[in-house]
């Protein structure tokens, strides 16, 4: 059974960076064109206002590329940084824990994209494509040997 799901894990892990990715988008849009119900309810957010306009732009265009798989690590963290300082700025200083000032998604969008960090894209991502592709022509692979843990 573990040997099917160890199998699996590249696929889940694929499923799991295209479904946060596209949530994420999905919001940055709603918050620059108004669509998908729009920012807070209605409408779009003034270009140029900070932060609510460049934290969609991370959103439209990080969950964008973490969708897509490209450049995911570093997509990743750009948003993972983008909704730790959305916590702390907006919802922190309102209450302690989330649930009492409203910074469940913004928690749980900083630590989901924190693992797609450390974890990579798995598999269906088009960095696949080009580390293969640079693989196959000759050039360095950049892919870490496997590691043993430090002590136990």
């Amino acid at each position: 059974m573990y040997t099917r799901l160890n199998q699996a894990q590249p696929y889940a892990l694929a499923l799991f960076r295209i479904v946060v990715g596209l949530l994420f988008a999905c919001h940055g849009a709603a918050s620059l064109f108004g669509v998908l119900g729009g920012a807070m309810g209605g409408g779009s957010i003034p270009a140029g206002t900070w932060p609510g306009w460049y934290a969609a732009v991370i959103q439209l265009v990080g969950g964008s590329l973490v969708v897509l798989g490209l450049g995911t690590r570093i997509a990743a963290l750009v948003a993972s940084g983008s909704m730790a300082y959305a916590y702390f700025k907006v919802h922190q200083p309102e209450a302690l824990f989330p649930l009492e000032n409203g910074g469940e998604p913004s928690a749980v969008y900083c630590w989901a994209f924190l693992l797609l960090v450390f974890t990579g894209p798995g598999a269906l991502a088009l960095d696949r494509l080009f580390t293969s592709r640079t693989t196959a022509n000759g050039g360095q692979d950049r892919t870490p040997e496997p590691s043993t843990p430090i002590a136990a």
